[in-house]
């Protein structure tokens, strides 16, 4: 039987195009290559090139995502492994452009991409389902920034970040009122629009899911995140300033309601593909476990120490049987 072809679609518009680079080594690297063939594809702005065995580029055809090998033969892939942290792979245009080209891909469609990328917008959603969010202001492009009230909604300290992004580029932890108009114009470097938060105290968490074809939800052991530096930002992600702790310090109580809450919010998006949910556990006045969500990662790192393939490990499972469990969904 022949093979099918894979793209596993990288880089992007945003300042996470070389982390995305490392994600698409990670799956290229766990791909099953007896059952298909695999072809990293770069996209730059229109400037898409598929990167080919002998070390050379092939510029890819827009019109219907083909390319040709280093023989000249055209290459049209059957699924597109999408792992772009940011624009356009993660808010929902490489969604609709696949759609529109009958090409399966590995995240959530569109509208969920879309959502989910625009953290004020998903934590409206989420709040009607009784998901517990940081209280926060979005300040949208052109808006003038009220410090002083922004403060008085929020408190001090407050995280400002792009309200579309991730990887904490364009993060600041604010702890005075002057702090925030800097941090505003930092994070718009990012977003037009800017979110402000509350800040949550307690123990950083994330957790991954995915489905399998036969509809089977597949949620992962919890990772326990403790930064060396001031919170988890680009420098304790990327440059190993972090702890990370695979399974979480966490009671069996609070483990099992972190991963009944992931799963629930995997089937209210109607997800696909493998996801990763953050959160913070804080404590109640009778110093219960509370849990918060931070944010939701539709396409998360997949370098070889991100959290995904620390989790997979830590079930006793391999990736390479993950990702032909995702791949499988739809092709």
């Amino acid at each position: 039987m022949e093979k099918k072809i894979i793209a596993i679609v990288a880089g992007g518009d945003s300042s996470e195009h070389d982390v995305s680079l490392r994600s698409a080594a990670g799956i290229d690297s766990w791909i099953d290559k007896e059952k298909y063939d695999v072809y990293v594809v770069e996209v730059t702005g229109t400037d898409w090139k598929a990167h080919l065995p002998n070390g050379k580029m092939s510029q890819v055809h827009l019109h219907n995502f083909s390319f040709k090998d280093e023989w000249g033969k055209d290459i049209k892939p059957d699924y597109a492994y999408i792992t772009i942290h940011g624009t356009p792979g993660e808010n929902g245009i490489l969604q609709g452009y696949f759609d529109l080209l009958k090409i399966p891909y590995s995240t959530s469609s569109l509208l969920v991409e879309a959502m989910t990328f625009d953290k004020f917008t998903l934590n409206q959603y989420l709040k009607g389902f009784g998901v517990k969010v940081a209280e926060e202001v979005l300040v949208r492009k052109g808006m003038d920034v009220d410090a002083a009230a922004i403060v008085e909604k929020v408190g001090l300290p407050c995280f400002i970040k792009p309200n579309a992004g991730g990887s904490s580029f364009g993060v600041t932890k604010c702890k005075s009122v002057d702090d925030v108009v800097p941090a505003v114009e930092k994070a718009r470097k990012e977003s037009d629009d800017v979110l402000v938060e509350s800040i949550m105290v307690g123990t950083e968490i994330s957790n991954g899911v995915y489905k399998n074809k036969e509809g089977e939800m597949k949620v992962l052991p919890i990772t326990e995140v403790v930064p060396k530096t001031e919170f988890f930002d680009y420098d304790a992600k990327y440059n190993g300033k972090v702890e990370e702790i695979t399974p979480a310090r966490l009671s069996e109580d609070t483990t099992k309601r972190v991963q009944a809450l992931t799963a629930a919010i995997y089937d209210i998006l109607g997800a696909s593909g493998i996801i990763r949910i953050d959160y913070i556990i804080s404590k109640n006045e009778d110093g219960g476990d509370v849990i918060n969500m931070l944010e939701i990662n539709t396409t998360p790192g997949m370098t070889q120490t991100s959290f995904i393939p620390q989790q997979v490990r830590a079930a006793g499972m391999e990736m390479k049987d993950v990702l032909n469990e995702v791949i499988e969904v739809k092709i």
